[in-house]
């Protein structure tokens, strides 16, 4: 059996989900791929049936379905290594960059892009 291709002019990747019109209803039906082509369904990929928009004036209706992307370890190893990156280059001589609030002793140490590596001076260290 082969797999089926997005709809979209252009688009190479999987289909994943169907989207059917009920036009008497002014309805966009978004659900799991059909069994087999319709002449009056639109199979999308991932991608462009998650940034499916409808006419004003029209509804969209989003079925259930078990296609939802699962996180990648490729993205979780890259954070992690960012994290790591940040911590490595953080050396004890090295001034705090900004205070936290006044209540707390600890500080922010180092920033990269979003990430933050914070230090408590007061902390006890790991044996």
């Amino acid at each position: 059996m082969r797999s089926r291709r997005c709809s979209r002019s252009g688009c190479q990747a999987k289909a994943v989900q169907t989207l059917t019109y009920v036009y008497t209803d002014s309805t966009a039906v978004l659900g799991p791929l059909a069994t087999r082509a319709e002449p009056h369904g639109y199979d999308l990929c991932n991608q462009h049936a998650q940034g499916l928009s409808a006419p004003r004036g029209w509804e969209v209706i989003r079925l259930a379905t078990d296609t939802e992307p699962e996180p990648s370890s490729d993205d979780l190893l890259a954070l992690a290594d960012a994290v790591r990156e940040v911590g490595f280059s953080y050396e004890e001589s090295e001034r705090p960059v900004r205070p936290r609030p006044q209540d707390s002793t600890v500080v922010e140490v180092r920033r990269r892009g979003h990430l933050t590596m914070l230090a408590d001076p007061d902390a006890q260290p790991l044996p």
